[in-house]
């Protein structure tokens, strides 16, 4: 089994409704989101995915977070726009976006700091 991994970065502010004390009020996170493909074989070229085209397809779905304040986009109306959730609409969009390719999705990790990260392994 092969696996990649790239990163990439956004930008965005939330607010967790539910969570009391401080991230109850707006704030911002400067977002480090790595994603991860596998595959059992290689493809024709000898690789899982070209690490461009992965890197374009997530530049893509970040695009649609990147500067925004996440509790206003309509995936996040009845959930919270937590990391964990976070990780999990990238998985799902990225999903959508490698369909066709022999790269399946495996994991996709949102950093909100240096040390603090939520991971969603999807099925």
């Amino acid at each position: 089994m092969y696996e990649l991994t790239v990163t990439s970065h956004f930008s965005g502010a939330h607010r967790l409704r539910y969570l009391h004390g401080k991230c109850e009020e707006l704030h911002g996170h400067n977002w480090k989101i790595e994603v991860s493909v596998a595959s059992s074989k290689l493809n024709q070229e000898g690789v899982v995915i070209d690490f461009k085209i992965l890197k374009q397809k997530l530049e893509k779905v970040l695009k649609s977070l990147d500067h925004t304040f996440l509790n206003d986009l309509p995936y996040f109306s009845g959930q919270e726009p937590s990391s964990e959730n976070i990780a999990k609409y990238i998985f799902d969009k990225m999903k959508s976006e490698l369909k066709g390719f022999s790269a399946k999705m495996t994991k996709v990790s949102a950093w909100e700091s240096e040390t603090s990260c939520a991971t969603y392994f999807g099925r």
